[in-house]
C-alpha cells in the first residue's frame, strides 16, 4: 500500500468518529415538503388535482379541466408503483410498513378511477366517446364491476353502446 493510500485511509477512519451520524428522527412536518396537502406528492394532492379540474369543468374550461385530471391520473399512478414497490420491499422484515403502504395503495387507486372517470365524462361531454373507452375500460380493471366505480364505468360503456349486456351486479350462489 503506498503512502498516499494510507493517509487516504488514516483520513477517512479519522473523521468517523469526528462526524456525527446521520440524524434517524423523524422531521418536523414543515420539512416533509411532499406531505403538504395543497402541493406535495400524496393522495390529498391528487384530490385537489381532481377539484381543479371539476372547478374548470364547471365554469366550462374544458382544457385546463383536461390538464387537471391527467395530472391526477399519471400522479396517482405514480403513487401506486411507489407505495407497491415500497410495500414489497418490506414485506416479512416490518409488518408495519407493508400495511401502511398497501392502505395508501388503495387510496391511490381509488383515486386513479376518480380521475379516470371524470376523464371520461370531460371526454363524452367533447363528444369524443372513442377516447373515453379505453379510459372506461381502465376503470372496469382497477376497480373490478363489483365495485361501485366499475360499475360506474361499466355503465358509460352500455351508454355509449360500446357493450350491450347490463351488468346486474355479481350473482349470489344459489340465486
Amino acid at each position: 500500500m503506498g503512502c498516499r493510500s494510507l493517509l487516504t485511509a488514516a483520513a477517512l477512519v479519522a473523521t468517523l468518529g469526528v462526524t456525527a451520524p446521520p440524524v434517524l428522527a423523524q422531521q418536523a412536518s414543515s420539512d416533509r415538503v411532499l406531505a403538504q396537502p395543497d402541493s406535495g406528492f400524496n393522495p390529498s394532492a391528487v384530490r385537489g388535482m381532481i377539484s381543479r379540474g371539476d372547478a374548470a369543468a364547471a365554469r366550462g374550461d374544458l382544457a385546463s379541466a383536461r390538464t387537471e385530471y391527467d395530472k391526477a391520473r399519471k400522479v396517482s399512478k405514480q403513487l401506486l408503483s411507489f407505495y407497491r414497490d415500497l410495500s414489497g420491499a418490506f414485506r416479512g422484515l416490518d409488518a408495519r410498513i407493508p400495511r401502511e403502504m398497501d392502505e395508501k395503495g388503495r387510496e391511490a387507486l381509488g383515486l386513479l378511477a376518480e380521475s379516470d372517470l371524470r376523464l371520461a365524462a370531460l371526454f363524452r361531454r367533447q363528444n369524443q366517446p372513442e377516447v373515453a373507452v379505453p379510459v372506461l375500460v381502465e376503470v372496469v380493471k382497477l376497480m373490478t364491476p363489483s365495485k361501485p366505480q366499475g360499475q360506474k364505468a361499466y355503465q358509460s360503456l352500455v351508454e355509449l353502446g360500446f357493450v350491450e349486456t347490463e351488468f346486474k351486479g355479481a350473482s349470489r350462489p344459489g340465486s
